[in-house]
């Protein structure tokens, strides 16, 4: 009981640390030094791809994509709301012990364009409180619902020292898209060095598992290897 009551006093000066510095310096100038991510392209990486997927977990199709990993023995990483990580830390927990990265994409999934700092600060917050309590999980990986990246949330991810990771190629397979367009997609502007966005939670039917059985066996025959974002960008 003490340990998380600290827990709690913990994240919440820190959150409002964070706040404070925000409303206070929220200039162009405060964003430079901010680490903003969408690929990494190198010599020494050329044949990496960081796979990663949105807005889980989800009961049934998060399930499904975490077989397909470990059927290949490939990492991903998995930006979680926090909502669902609270509804399902189990899997979380799953996808933590096979070695999968966790990264924060807020707790309702907020859209943040006209949000405030308090809200935008509170919304990753609280999803990192979520983790830490529930699976003993810390992250430094944020990335904005639909990639939003104005100045308040670049402020707010600098001050609560987090790197901002976008993507390089979008399947769009939230649409839903068909099998065969989340393939195309991935095939067609793969060469190395890209974040490719997916999603473990879509509304409906999801499309996403069987593309995957499509992918990952052909850009391994292909020679890439499928590694987190954070050994991407190494």
């Amino acid at each position: 009981m003490f340990k998380r009551i600290m827990v709690k006093i913990r994240f919440f000066l820190k959150f409002m640390l964070a706040v404070f510095i925000s409303a206070s310096l929220l200039t162009a100038s405060n964003t430079d030094a901010l680490n903003l991510y969408a690929e990494n392209i190198t010599e020494e990486n050329e044949k990496m791809i960081a796979i990663t997927f949105d807005d889980g977990p989800h009961k049934k199709y998060t399930a499904e994509i975490l077989d397909i990993l470990d059927e290949y023995s490939i990492k991903a990483t998995f930006f979680v709301v926090g909502v669902c990580a609270e509804k399902y830390p189990e899997i979380i927990a799953r996808e933590i012990a096979s070695g999968h990265e966790i990264g924060n994409h807020t707790y309702s999934h907020l859209h943040l364009k006209d949000a405030n700092i308090s809200e935008i600060a509170g919304e990753i917050d609280k999803t990192e409180q979520l983790l830490m309590q529930n699976n003993g999980y810390s992250t430094t990986l944020f990335r904005p619902p639909e990639g939003v990246c104005n100045d308040r949330v670049r402020t707010v991810a600098k001050n609560l020292n987090y790197s901002l990771v976008l993507w390089t190629v979008d399947t769009k397979d939230w649409v839903p898209s068909s099998c065969e367009s989340i393939v195309n997609s991935v095939l067609k502007n793969t060469d190395g060095g890209e974040i490719i966005l997916m999603h473990d939670f879509v509304s409906g039917k999801s499309n996403t598992p069987d593309a995957l059985r499509i992918i990952i066996p052909k850009l391994l025959e292909e020679g890439y290897t499928f590694v987190t974002v954070s050994e991407l960008l190494k």
